[in-house]
């Protein structure tokens, strides 16, 4: 399968650097960029439906254009990452969240908007690739769930900040479509708020070292060394220096065709990655992010209400993302995943047979439950966001980021989370037309998809828990959990 360093290196000790968590922490920043330009469009999307006099099926696709761009930029920052390092594309994406948070609320046309929602879908893009693989490379293995963790924590809580700040201004305006703070509508504040967390995020950035792997395969092998020593917890690193050399086969230029095998054209470790990436974005967990005010005030509540119910289950998912963080390293990925299918099966399972009984007027709009089904619709949707949150959202980065081996690491994170980008865009532009349809059909269609993604990860998903990023290999398959050899590459 792999041949593997005589003298393997010595393993980071027992206990965590403060060092590695804070850089991890700087890196995770990307992630609340990710959270909060993700879902600031929330708090926005009716005033802009209003402002530029769109229709449904547009609004539909101003809303997911961003998640246009975040596919193009996580193609491309593999590429980038490998040639110029993990740290210049935090910068670079820095950079652009600041320019498509001031150019978004500045907005004179609903294509100029979209425009500067693609730059930012970019940045969104290449954060979800450069922080799951910049903290997996600089994290001690037995600690490595813990702190790749942290990118989605950081998701979240940019997802509730960007919520709990489209309430706060829309409140203090009297409606997000109101002028506010210097004569300016409070949904274009929300999008400018964006800029502060950008430039702290440019800030830390300049700070944080360089990945030991990136270093070992331009031969900066004494800035490694120092990386590994002081933040990794790793004693003799020139032994450790000399696996990682042995993993990246420095001879070979790392590509896209890298990734070549004979499943399909790709390594079925690839393969997993990508459908890993799909099924994570395919049960529908961003339609509540990015329509839940919508959605709520289908069910009766007022704007103001419905903010405070989009913040209150932003809030949960924080918690439910810290429960994950403590167990992940515990009992296990794929076990939490199994159990986050098993439960969003169930969740959405009764948001679908809710809304089945749900009162609509003649245009399909929901305006009331029979019975109290509409409880039991709130209750399936933040029971959804509690499984979601504790197993699926945190667990696909933490395996993203460990589960390629060095050579083709930042390559085949780039395809996963651009395929994982494809397919939130996808579920994004369609929900208005699965609701025209009615919302049973929408979160039916959610169900199967959580179901299938039980069967993917029983058969599919290997566990990683403990394993060194060195002894992760392309050329394997996965059975039932377990890495079994290939007989062919």
């Amino acid at each position: 399968m792999t041949s593997t360093s005589p003298t393997p290196a010595p393993r980071a000790g027992s206990r965590l650097n403060r060092r590695v968590v804070a850089i991890s922490i700087g890196a995770a920043l990307g992630g609340f960029l990710f959270g909060f330009d993700s879902s600031v469009i929330n708090g926005a999307v009716e005033s802009i439906e209003g402002e530029f006099d769109l229709s449904a099926a547009f609004t539909g696709f101003a809303v997911a254009s961003a998640l246009l761009g975040c596919a193009v930029g996580a193609w491309f920052a593999g590429t980038i990452a490998n040639k110029y390092g993990r740290i210049r594309v935090m910068l670079i994406a820095a950079i652009f969240f600041f320019v498509s948070a001031v150019g978004s609320g500045l907005a004179i046309g609903i294509w100029d908007l979209i425009l500067w929602r693609i730059l930012g879908g970019l940045a969104v893009g290449a954060a979800s690739v450069i922080a799951p693989a910049y903290i997996a490379e600089v994290s001690p293995s037995k600690f490595r769930g813990r702190l790749g963790s942290l990118q989605q924590l950081a998701i979240v809580m940019g997802i509730f900040a960007a919520l709990l700040t489209g309430q706060l201004f829309a409140d203090a305006a009297g409606g997000a479509a109101e002028e506010w703070l210097f004569g300016i509508e409070a949904w274009r504040l929300m999008f400018m708020a964006e800029a502060i967390p950008a430039i702290i995020y440019g800030i830390a950035a300049l700070r944080l070292p360089e990945s030991p792997r990136y270093l070992v395969g331009q031969s900066k092998d004494a800035e490694a060394a120092e990386v590994l020593r002081l933040f990794t917890g790793v004693e003799d690193v020139d032994s450790k220096i000399k696996e990682i050399e042995d993993s990246l086969h420095r001879e070979e230029k790392q590509t896209l065709r890298d990734l070549r095998g004979h499943a399909l054209g790709l390594k079925p470790i690839v393969w997993t990655g990508i459908l890993l990436s799909v099924f994570q974005q395919f049960v529908g967990i961003n339609v509540i992010f990015y329509y839940s005010n919508t959605l709520w005030r289908s069910v009766g509540f007022e704007e103001s209400e419905a903010f405070l119910t989009s913040t209150i289950t932003s809030v949960t998912n924080i918690v439910v993302t810290i429960v994950a963080i403590l167990l992940v390293d515990k009992i296990g990925r794929r076990l939490l995943l199994l159990i986050g299918s098993t439960g969003m099966t169930a969740s959405l399972g009764l948001m679908a047979l809710a809304f089945s009984q749900a009162i609509t007027d003649g245009d399909g709009e929901v305006t009331d439950f029979e019975g109290s089904w509409g409880t039991a619709a709130v209750i399936g949707a933040n029971a959804f966001v509690v499984f979601f949150g504790a197993t699926w959202g945190p667990v696909v980065w933490v395996l993203l980021g460990e589960m390629f081996p060095n050579r083709i690491r930042a390559s085949a994170l780039a395809v996963a989370a651009a395929a994982q980008w494809i397919a939130n865009w996808a579920i994004t532009v369609s929900f208005p037309s699965f609701a025209s349809i009615g919302l049973t059909f929408a979160y039916g269609f959610y169900t199967s998809m959580a179901l299938l993604s039980l069967v993917f990860v029983y058969f599919r998903v290997p566990e990683t828990k403990g394993m060194e990023l060195e002894d992760m290999d392309a050329d394997v398959h996965v059975k039932r959990g377990k890495f079994v050899e290939s007989t062919r590459s």
